[in-house]
């Protein structure tokens, strides 16, 4: 599903575990690492599809996670040209996504990673709350900080998860 606009609408997921730590996983067969996420279908809502993914990329439930919250909107951003497949109609040009803070309360025995017949990661760890923007693939870097940035005052208000963004952090878009 691709809008007028040229994105496929996606859901980020952030997993956040007491003390603040975010789940970071590995690309399978790749050397990537990433938040989880993916595409939504048609008929599902944003937290539909983000419970979906949440399982079938780490094997969690609904009843291992409490959702703190999401962005208010959609966050764009978009594909280096080698990723365009300009054969397709409608083109993809990049994702639209809502973004989920999610606080872990089930145990991390709980992540399984093979939940799924196509697994997405083939590893995991635990990772500090500004570290993804600066190691995610570069072209998902801003809207990793945008994420984290309206999901910070969340994730304080909750749990007092987040430190202040580190000051070299790009300052969010409009």
């Amino acid at each position: 599903m691709i809008d007028p606009d040229g994105y496929r609408p996606n859901v980020g997921i952030i997993i956040a575990r007491q003390g603040g730590e975010l789940f970071w996983g590995r690309r399978i067969n790749r050397d990537g690492w990433q938040f989880p996420q993916g595409g939504m279908r048609s008929d599902e809502t944003p937290l539909e599809a983000m419970y979906r993914e949440l399982h079938e990329e780490t094997g969690l439930l609904q009843s291992h996670v409490e959702v703190l919250g999401s962005t208010p909107g959609w966050l764009r951003y978009r594909l280096p040209d080698r990723y365009l497949r300009r054969d397709e109609r409608p083109m993809c040009i990049g994702q639209k996504q809502v973004w989920f803070l999610l606080q872990l309360t089930g145990s991390e025995a709980d992540v399984r990673l093979d939940a799924s017949a196509r697994p997405e990661f083939d590893h995991w760890r635990w990772v500090d709350f500004w570290y993804p923007p600066q190691h995610v693939v570069a072209f998902k870097r801003r809207v990793y900080e945008r994420a984290l940035r309206q999901l910070q005052p969340v994730a304080v208000r909750h749990r007092g998860l987040v430190t202040q963004p580190p000051a070299t952090a790009p300052a969010p878009e409009g």
